[in-house]
C-alpha cells in the first residue's frame, strides 16, 4: 500500500504561482511513477503531468506545457507540481497518484491522494 497526501493548494490570482506537494508513505517511493491529475465538478479527472520513478522522464498535458513543472525528491518521498502563470481555467481539485507507468491514463494508477483545491481568480 501507498498513502498519498497532497498539500499546497489555495487561492491565487491569475498570473500567480503555486507549488503543490504530495507526500508518500508505505512502499518504496522510487519504485513508482507519479502523476498529477485535476478535476472540476461534473467533469472527468484530467491528466496534468507525470514522471518516472527516477524522475528522468516527464510527460505533460498540452494545456500546462511551459507553465507547470513536475519533479520529485525520492529522499523525501515527495512529488511536486510547480504551477506558474496560472489561469482561471486551472481551477480544480488536484490529485496525485502512484502507479507503474508515467502515463496520462488515470486507470493505470493504483493509489490516489485525497486532493487539494486550487482556485485561480481572474
Amino acid at each position: 500500500q501507498v498513502q498519498l497526501v497532497e498539500s499546497g493548494g489555495g487561492l491565487v490570482q491569475a498570473g500567480g504561482s503555486l507549488r503543490l506537494s504530495c507526500a508518500a508513505s508505505g512502499r518504496t517511493f522510487s519504485n513508482y511513477a507519479m502523476g498529477w491529475f485535476r478535476q472540476v465538478p461534473g467533469k472527468e479527472r484530467d491528466f496534468v503531468a507525470a514522471l518516472t520513478g527516477s524522475g528522468g522522464t516527464t510527460n505533460y498535458a498540452d494545456s500546462v506545457k511551459g507553465r507547470f513543472t513536475i519533479s520529485r525528491d525520492n529522499a523525501k518521498n515527495t512529488v511536486y507540481l510547480q504551477m506558474n502563470s496560472l489561469k482561471p481555467e486551472d481551477t480544480a481539485v488536484y490529485y496525485c497518484a502512484a502507479g507503474p507507468y508515467a502515463t496520462y491514463v488515470k486507470e493505470r494508477y493504483n493509489y490516489w491522494g485525497q486532493g487539494t483545491q486550487v482556485t485561480v481568480s481572474s
